[in-house]
């Protein structure tokens, strides 16, 4: 079900699961648009991003919901999965900054991106927060029917960068501006995790804030895949972190160097 010309969106509140730079003491605002770019066969919101679980709202009633979240305290407008909704999104943000909206706003995206629309964002968004799924275009091929996905992630990764610089966060912990990385370790070696890591250490910046996530677990269609029907195990999370350091990346979510 594709959405239309007016903002879609499945749910939004302030979230504690994110990064604790997002996530301080009262929470990221976090937006969910339903459907996404991608058809990643192991989603772990696949209701919202395959089914397009959620229903259409105005642009005025976007802008509200940032303004509310804001009255709770949430340290950001976090606004997940928000591409192919671009226009929508910035009617709304436009609306909420002319009510007072002061927060920054954090693009969080699968980082199979348009360039053109991450361009059209720049001075905008204030915070990007991108996966890098896959380095291997075979693996990003038959598992988000996506095989220019390395090379696109890549491009939108060094633009977001080129943006923002590396995070910045202040005196509370609480991220301002910048980039951060997520990178999702899969079984048997299928994110392709030593690639990911050289090119954030080598092409963006070895001070790039990176979250190596051990939360993988089948859900949706990864039990029909035998390289996927399983958790990722201890070894297979610490060999990925060892990569990450070994690359010379300095800010890597929870470690302490």
């Amino acid at each position: 079900m594709p959405t239309g010309d007016k903002p879609f969106v499945s749910s939004w509140n302030p979230h504690f699961g994110e990064e604790r730079p997002l996530v301080g003491r009262h929470g990221s605002g976090t937006i969910f648009f339903s459907q996404c770019n991608l058809r990643c066969i192991f989603c772990q919101n696949w209701t919202i991003s395959h089914l397009g679980e959620g229903r259409e709202i105005t642009f005025d009633r976007l802008a509200e919901i940032m303004i509310e979240l804001q009255g709770r305290g949430c340290h950001n407008i976090n606004l997940v999965t928000p591409t192919h909704q671009m226009p929508m999104i910035l009617h709304a943000i436009a609306l909420a900054s002319e009510k007072g909206l002061r927060l920054p706003i954090v693009y969080n995206c699968g980082g199979y991106e348009s360039l053109e629309a991450i361009k059209i964002v720049d001075g905008v968004v204030d915070i990007y927060m991108p996966d890098f799924k896959y380095s291997d275009s075979e693996m990003a091929l038959r598992y988000s029917k996506a095989k220019d996905y390395p090379g696109v992630a890549k491009e939108v990764i060094k633009e977001m960068h080129r943006q923002v610089g590396d995070l910045i966060i202040d005196e509370r912990g609480i991220a301002l501006r910048g980039l951060l990385v997520r990178h999702l370790v899969l079984p048997e070696g299928v994110a392709g995790t030593k690639e990911v890591v050289r090119f954030i250490a080598e092409e963006i910046s070895k001070d790039t804030y990176i979250n190596i996530m051990e939360q993988y677990y089948p859900c949706y269609k990864a039990y029909e895949y035998p390289q996927l029907d399983r958790r990722i195990t201890g070894a297979e999370y610490q060999e990925a972190i060892k990569m990450a350091m070994d690359a010379g990346l300095k800010r890597i979510d929870g470690i302490s160097f």
